[in-house]
C-alpha cells in the first residue's frame, strides 16, 4: 500500500489506519462487544444440554453456525474500520445490544422466540454491512463495493430468515438451513451480484494479527463457557466430596488441554502466515472464517459433555451422554485439523489419531460408567497435546542443528 494510501486512510473518518502499529490492534470497544457472546455461548449450550437429542443437535447447530456468521462478519470489518472512531463505536454498541436481544431469544428460536431471532440476526447483518459499504464510499471504494456485494446477499438470505420466523417447526429448520447455505455458500461464490460483479480474494487486504488474536478472543470465550458450565455443575451439588473434587480436575485439565492444542500449536503461526502472505484474504477466510467453525463447536459440545459427567458420573453411559463426550473432543480436533492444515499445509498426525482413539472408546460404552469414559477422554486428548509438543520441539531442534 502507497504512502498516500497510508495518509489517506489515516485520515478517515471511520477506517483504521494501514501499514501502523496500530493497525492491527484490537481496540477495548471490541472486547466490550464480546461480552454479549458469553451469554450467547452460555445459551446455546444451555440450550443443546437441555433438548439434547438428533433435532436438537441440528437446532443447536443452525443457531451457532448464525452466531458464528455474526461474529466472524464482525471481525472481517472492524480489521479495516476502527472502533476507536466514534461512528464505528456507535455501530459496536447498536449490534451489542440487538446481539443481546439475540441472545435472549436463543432458547425458544425454534418456538415462540422466532421472530425475535430472525429479525435481530437480520438488522445485524444488513445493518454492519451496509455501513461498512457506506463509510467506505469515499476512501476505499474498491471495497465499498465489496461490502456492496455482501449487503445484497444478506437481504437475499434475510428473505429466508424471517419466512422462517413466520412458520413452525420442520417448516422453520428448512427455511433457516436454506439461509444458512446462502450465507455460507457467498463467499465462496465470491459475492457475485449481476451488474456488481465478484469479489476476489486478492481484493482482501487483511491484517493477519488483528484476525488471530479476534479469533483467539472468541476460543477463549468458548473455553471460558466451559469452566463456568463446570464450576455452576459443581456449586449447585449438595456434597462436594474427593470424587467429585478429582472429576473436577479432569474437567479443567480437558479444557486446559484444549487451549494448549489451539493456541500452542497453531494460533501464533497464522498471523504470521497472514501478514506474510500474497493472498491474505484466501489464508483468512480459510483458516478463521471456516475452519474456526468445528473448533467452536467442539468446545461448546464438550462443555455439554462435561455438565452431563459431572451431573450424572454413575450408571449406564447413555447415547447422548457418550457423544457429547467423544463427540466434543473429536469435532474440536476436526477443526484443529483443517485450522493447521490451512496454515501449515500438512494434517498434524497426532490429531488424527486422537480422532481415531476417541472413536473407538464408543467399543467400551457398554461397560463403563460416565464417568470413566469422561476420563478416558481426557487422557487421549493429553496425549494428543504431548505428542504434538514432542513433535514440533523435535523438529525445530533438528532445524536449528542444521543451521
Amino acid at each position: 500500500m502507497t504512502a498516500l494510501n497510508d495518509e489517506r486512510f489515516a485520515e478517515s473518518a471511520c477506517l483504521r489506519a494501514r501499514g501502523t502499529a496500530r493497525e492491527g490492534k484490537v481496540a477495548f470497544a471490541e472486547l466490550f462487544f464480546d461480552l454479549v457472546f458469553v451469554l450467547t455461548i452460555i445459551q446455546l449450550s444451555h440450550s443443546l444440554a437441555a433438548h439434547y437429542s438428533p433435532t436438537g443437535l441440528v437446532e443447536a447447530a443452525v443457531l451457532m453456525l448464525a452466531v458464528w456468521w455474526l461474529w466472524i462478519y464482525t471481525t472481517w470489518a472492524t480489521n479495516w474500520l476502527d472502533p476507536d472512531k466514534a461512528p464505528v463505536r456507535i455501530l459496536l454498541f447498536v449490534l451489542m445490544f440487538l446481539g443481546l436481544m439475540l441472545s435472549i431469544a436463543i432458547p425458544t428460536a425454534f418456538g415462540e422466540g422466532g421472530l425475535l431471532f430472525a429479525l435481530t440476526f437480520v438488522a445485524m447483518q444488513v445493518g454492519r454491512s451496509a455501513f461498512t459499504a457506506y463509510v467506505m464510499r469515499r476512501d476505499w471504494p474498491e471495497n465499498s463495493l465489496n461490502f456492496t456485494r455482501i449487503t445484497a446477499w444478506t437481504v437475499f438470505s434475510a428473505l429466508f430468515w424471517l419466512a422462517g420466523a413466520f412458520v413452525e417447526h420442520e417448516a422453520r429448520l428448512v427455511l433457516w438451513l436454506v439461509a444458512l447455505a446462502i450465507d455460507y455458500l457467498s463467499p465462496a461464490l465470491g459475492f457475485s451480484v449481476p451488474g456488481l460483479g465478484r469479489s476476489t480474494v486478492s481484493d482482501w487486504e487483511v491484517s493477519g494479527e488483528h484476525m488471530a488474536e479476534r479469533c483467539a478472543l472468541f476460543v477463549i470465550i468458548c473455553l471460558g463457557e466451559t469452566i463456568l458450565v463446570t464450576g455452576r455443575t459443581v456449586a449447585g451439588m449438595e456434597l462436594l466430596d474427593g470424587f467429585t473434587i478429582i472429576l473436577l480436575a479432569v474437567a479443567f485439565l480437558s479444557t486446559a488441554t484444549m487451549w494448549w492444542i489451539y493456541f500452542r500449536f497453531g494460533h501464533g503461526e497464522a498471523a504470521h502466515l497472514i501478514e506474510h502472505s500474497a493472498t491474505p484474504g484466501r489464508i483468512a477466510r480459510m483458516a478463521f472464517t471456516y475452519a474456526h467453525i468445528p473448533i467452536v463447536a467442539g468446545i461448546v459440545l464438550s462443555a455439554v459433555a462435561e455438565e452431563f459427567a459431572l451431573a450424572h458420573p454413575h450408571g449406564a453411559v447413555d447415547f447422548k451422554t457418550a457423544s457429547a463426550i467423544i463427540g466434543g473432543p473429536v469435532v474440536f480436533l476436526a477443526g484443529n485439523i483443517w485450522f493447521k492444515a490451512a496454515i501449515r499445509g500438512r494434517s498434524p498426525l497426532s490429531h488424527l489419531v486422537g480422532i481415531a482413539a476417541l472413536l473407538c472408546l464408543s467399543i467400551i460404552v457398554p461397560i463403563v460408567e460416565p464417568y470413566q469414559l469422561f476420563m478416558a477422554a481426557a487422557v487421549v486428548l493429553f496425549g494428543v497435546a504431548l505428542w504434538e509438543f514432542l513433535s514440533l520441539k523435535s523438529t525445530r531442534a533438528d532445524d536449528l542443528a542444521q543451521v
